[in-house]
């Protein structure tokens, strides 16, 4: 039998060789829970909804992990912990590195350096209003319902909730008619805070940042019901 030549054997070789292991969710919990003892598997479905995670799906819709997926996991919850970053700062730095830059590691920038912890973009009024396409009637409207503060300079948020607000004005929903979103915030908020309050009055390095972590997955869990309980609400359109 004549030999195969050196390319197919390499070929041959690379047939035999096992495939990259790929990890379900309770293993990657596994892997992660003594580094971040609170993560949980509605946290890493809550960073994959907010596209910082993109793992691999199987024909039954089962969520599978790669090593580059628990590194890149294992960076946010890092960069989360002990950075107290929001998630568009890790969000923009990720996509940094997913483009092959080179970006500053976050929590390192100095008063020089106009890096991804430099301040927000800041609106006027002016430029609120017209970023936002919306009238100085609603902007006034959605302060006195509480839905945005009464401020000189506004950020990224509430550009986004004017724009909402200008989105539902079409439809004949008001500010007003959302005051009582506003009352239910205050009440989960109070809710979360009170649940964390044994994880931040721990005297341990980094209690803080597990219980801002904490609040934050609680406030995800909390999305969740709401939204659940909106499109039960919304079901009986359907029937």
């Amino acid at each position: 039998m004549s030999a195969l030549p050196a390319r197919d054997l390499r070929a041959a070789r690379d047939d035999r060789a096992p495939a990259p292991q790929l990890l379900n969710i309770g293993q990657l919990l596994a892997k992660l829970k003594p580094d971040f003892p609170d993560l949980t598997s509605s946290k890493v479905r809550f960073l994959e909804d907010e596209r910082l995670l993109s793992p691999a799906r199987t024909e039954s819709g089962y969520r599978k992990f790669s090593a580059r997926d628990l590194e890149r996991l294992k960076l946010i919850l890092t960069l989360q912990r002990d950075q107290y970053l929001p998630l568009k700062v890790i969000r923009s730095y990720l996509a940094d590195l997913d483009a092959g830059r080179s970006p500053s590691w976050p929590g390192r920038a100095n008063a020089d350096d106009q890096s991804m912890l430099a301040e927000e973009r800041r609106y006027t009024r002016d430029e609120l209003l017209t970023e936002a396409g919306a009238t100085a009637a609603l902007l006034d409207e959605a302060v006195s319902a509480s839905l945005l503060p009464a401020a000189d300079l506004h950020g990224d948020e509430s550009l986004a909730v004017l724009k909402a607000l200008t989105e539902l004005r079409r439809y004949g929903i008001e500010p007003r008619h959302l005051r009582a979103l506003r009352s239910a915030a205050d009440r989960e908020a109070g809710l979360i805070e009170t649940a964390v309050q044994p994880v931040l009055r721990r005297r341990e390095p980094g209690s803080r940042a597990r219980g801002v972590e904490l609040a934050f997955d609680l406030s995800a869990q909390l999305d969740v019901v709401r939204a659940s309980l909106i499109r039960a609400g919304l079901s009986k359109l359907s029937g």
